[in-house]
């Protein structure tokens, strides 16, 4: 069994309650990531699909946009 130790109110340390001590940091995942037209043109020809140059800058806005959101 433990011993428990008494102690007086002057020796106990009191301090505000901060909640951000408890909630672990955002994950790395979480942090902004921009799509390149080149990164989009090497994934659309790997997987064998064909594109013009409007496409590439329209999957580049939308996909964008849907990573600012999350």
């Amino acid at each position: 069994m433990k011993k428990a130790k008494i102690v007086t109110s002057d020796e106990v340390n009191v301090q505000p309650f901060v909640l951000s001590d408890f909630i672990k940091d955002k994950a790395p995942g979480d942090t902004m990531v921009k799509v390149s037209k080149q990164e989009l043109k090497s994934l659309a020809q790997t997987l064998g699909l064909t594109y013009d140059e409007s496409q590439i800058v329209f999957a580049k806005k939308l996909l964008s946009a849907y990573l600012q959101r999350k």
